[in-house]
């Protein structure tokens, strides 16, 4: 789509692209901002915590590698996005 500008148009015309400009950046700062959150590393307590289970169990899950987990220097650590994923699917549909 083309279209003739004017140079009286021009300045109304660079105000309105800036702006969009503008707003793109916010929603990918914000998009940013929300994957970093999903993708956290979580510690076991903090895994426990978020899964709403109990140490013993998140220990059980890990010794049967029925839970996705990372292993370093005799640690255990858990990505949140592979824990969502996890929990994901399992997700069982409805009657309805």
């Amino acid at each position: 789509m083309t279209t003739d500008l004017t140079f009286e148009q021009l300045p109304m015309t660079i105000a309105q692209l800036y702006k969009k400009v503008e707003r793109i950046e916010q929603l990918l700062e914000n998009k940013e901002l929300s994957n970093n959150e999903i993708d956290q590393i979580l510690s076991i307590k903090e895994a426990a915590i978020f899964l709403n289970l109990s140490q013993t169990t998140i220990y059980r899950k890990v010794s049967k590698c029925l839970i996705p987990f990372y292993k370093k220097s005799n640690r255990l650590y858990f990505s949140k996005r592979a824990l969502i994923e996890w929990i994901s699917t399992g997700r069982v549909k409805s009657i309805q």
